[in-house]
């Protein structure tokens, strides 16, 4: 769910991918559902790709998300934006008491706190990685990787047959080509 979620860099917000191609992509903003095109010069990135430190091993942001949503029954959070780091990492530590204090800066969790609030404004109930999804996804390459395996096969075969054909008309039409320049000397 959160892999179409991205935070563009030097752009506030959260916005959703749209489409895509070669030279760009097309988001919709979460928060004014303006849409905007984004280049391929510009730092992009999705919410699934995030995690969080911690002193064991990282955390998806999704988790922390999850944890946050559970806490608060649904509700977005209260942070001062001129709260010192105290109340920063207490805050933090409330939902994943195990984070890197070292590592996760006052910034990164006031931009938790930020997008969680705007994932709850835009109507997110569900901040897992919809596992069925993903299991389609895959038996859906597979599927497409077999059909490209059995057209490059068929296309393979086409393009022997007509290669020999060629071939057999070339050495049926030599002999032939021989007799009319001996028959015109």
């Amino acid at each position: 769910m959160l892999e179409k979620i991205l935070f563009i860099s030097g752009k506030s917000g959260l916005y959703k991918m749209l489409s895509s191609n070669k030279k760009m992509i097309i988001v919709e903003s979460l928060a004014d559902q303006k849409r905007v095109p984004v280049y391929t010069n510009e730092k992009v990135m999705s919410l699934n790709d995030i995690s969080i430190y911690t002193e064991d091993e990282d955390v998806p942001l999704r988790d922390v998300f999850t944890a946050i949503f559970k806490k608060e029954n649904g509700k977005t959070v209260e942070l001062d934006k001129n709260a010192d780091s105290v109340k920063l990492q207490g805050f933090l530590a409330e939902y994943l008491p195990q984070f890197d204090k070292e590592r996760v800066h006052n910034s990164d969790i006031k931009k938790i706190a930020q997008w969680y609030n705007i994932l709850v404004q835009a109507g997110f109930t569900s901040f897992e990685e919809d596992s069925q999804n993903e299991d389609e996804k895959v038996e859906e390459a597979e599927q497409t990787k077999a059909e490209e395996v059995k057209t490059s096969e068929s296309t393979t075969k086409a393009k022997a047959d007509a290669k020999a054909e060629k071939t057999d008309a070339d050495e049926t039409a030599k002999p032939a080509a021989k007799a009319k320049k001996t028959a015109k000397k």
